[in-house]
């Protein structure tokens, strides 16, 4: 699940719903969610401008595995054997 952005200094959450909303959005196009939802720093209005973002879109077709495992965090990581 998405944080609302990362924490700024004094560990609060800066990202406004409609960026994460946006985000979402983008991901759900390109069909890379199964589920959204929200952890640190969401709000409310941030679970609302996700559940807007895909409302109304098809479920996910599942693609074929292609056996990277992909890490997420201030860089992305693909590893490949």
């Amino acid at each position: 699940y998405p944080n609302a952005g990362l924490p700024n200094d004094l560990g609060e959450y800066d990202e406004q719903p409609h960026t994460t909303g946006n985000f979402i959005r983008d991901w759900a196009d390109q069909a890379l969610v199964n589920v959204v939802g929200g952890c640190c720093g969401s709000t409310p209005a941030h679970i609302a401008a996700m559940a807007d973002a895909v409302a109304g879109k098809p479920a996910r077709e599942p693609h074929s595995h292609d056996h990277r495992t992909r890490l997420a965090g201030l860089d992305p990581m693909i590893m490949a054997a």
